[in-house]
């Protein structure tokens, strides 16, 4: 049996080119060859294959049965061989299925779901976009194989295999509920600390640091209730008199719907930066690219 380790890639584009054209001056022009070389290439295959391939006959290079029963299988082989190479130019938007997997926060969750959701709708109805926790995984090596396509966050990786791109800066604020009695804008800091807040025992980065300097500033949390995430912290203001140190984004996208309002802290506080990241293994991969450049569009701080 004749393993593909033992043919040499380029003698078989020249004996397709050869089936096509029958003559190796023709050949030689189409590939930019001498015709010493198609025939020394043609020779070679010879030997491995154990066939003439092809007689010169008064009409050109006519095949042999075995070299016509193997163009054919030959040709779907070398097209499907093209069509590998050239992936990264086969993504199409409108018509891809293609599923993409993007690490993240719960509060990136609530913030870039809805809108890739309503822009795959319109653009891409069959790509399919799932999200994970970005903390329960060893992000580097899930993205490395291709099982994550992207991260979105604040994250800080440590490594120069991956890229990453600023999409946007953001403040903490106070949210609370509208018609909350003591909340009021320039509140001095010895009033805002003796307020009740509810603890947010986020363990992603940067959440647990923020926590840790709230701490720190001597901000009273309830002693009662606590939540180890934000997606129900919105919930929980709505209908009580706490307050939460969140991403303003997040106070954004909540009020509305929650009937909350929000402020600044009177506390110094970091500003959180969102990026997104992804491997250089797949820098040029086409759908990757399509996402990115989506993220980009709609998230980027220039554009908004």
């Amino acid at each position: 049996m004749i393993e593909a380790k033992d043919i040499d890639l380029n003698l078989l584009v020249v004996f397709h080119e050869i089936m096509q054209e029958r003559q190796i001056s023709a050949v030689a022009r189409k590939l930019e060859l001498s015709q010493p070389a198609v025939s020394n290439a043609l020779a070679r295959l010879r030997r491995a294959l154990g066939d003439e391939l092809f007689v010169r006959t008064s009409l050109g290079m006519q095949p042999t049965p075995f070299a016509q029963a193997w163009f054919e299988p030959l040709s779907i082989a070398l097209t499907q061989i093209k069509n590998a190479l050239n992936r990264s130019l086969a993504f199409e938007p409108a018509t891809s299925e293609r599923q993409f997997t993007i690490a993240m926060t719960d509060v990136g969750e609530m913030y870039f779901m809805p809108i890739l959701l309503a822009h795959c709708l319109r653009q891409a109805p069959q790509v399919k976009i799932a999200s994970l926790r970005a903390h329960n995984i060893d992000l580097m090596s899930e993205m490395e194989s291709g099982r994550i396509d992207l991260a979105l966050g604040a994250f800080e990786p440590h490594s120069q295999a991956l890229f990453q791109k600023r999409l946007f800066r953001q403040d903490y604020v106070s949210l609370f509920r509208q018609g909350h009695p003591q909340m009021r804008p320039g509140m001095m800091m010895r009033d805002y600390v003796e307020l009740a807040h509810l603890l947010v025992s986020s363990k992603e980065s940067p959440y647990d640091r923020i926590t840790h300097s709230l701490e720190k500033a001597g901000v009273r949390y309830s002693e009662t209730w606590s939540v180890p995430h934000f997606s129900s912290v919105p919930y929980i203001l709505c209908s009580s008199d706490l307050l939460a140190i969140v991403p303003q984004k997040l106070a954004q996208s909540a009020a509305t719907y929650f009937k909350l309002d929000y402020i600044k802290p009177p506390i110094r506080l970091p500003t959180l930066q969102t990026h997104v990241f992804w491997h250089r293994r797949f820098a040029q991969d086409a759908g990757n690219l399509w996402l990115r450049k989506i993220l980009v569009e709609h998230f980027s701080e220039r554009n908004g």
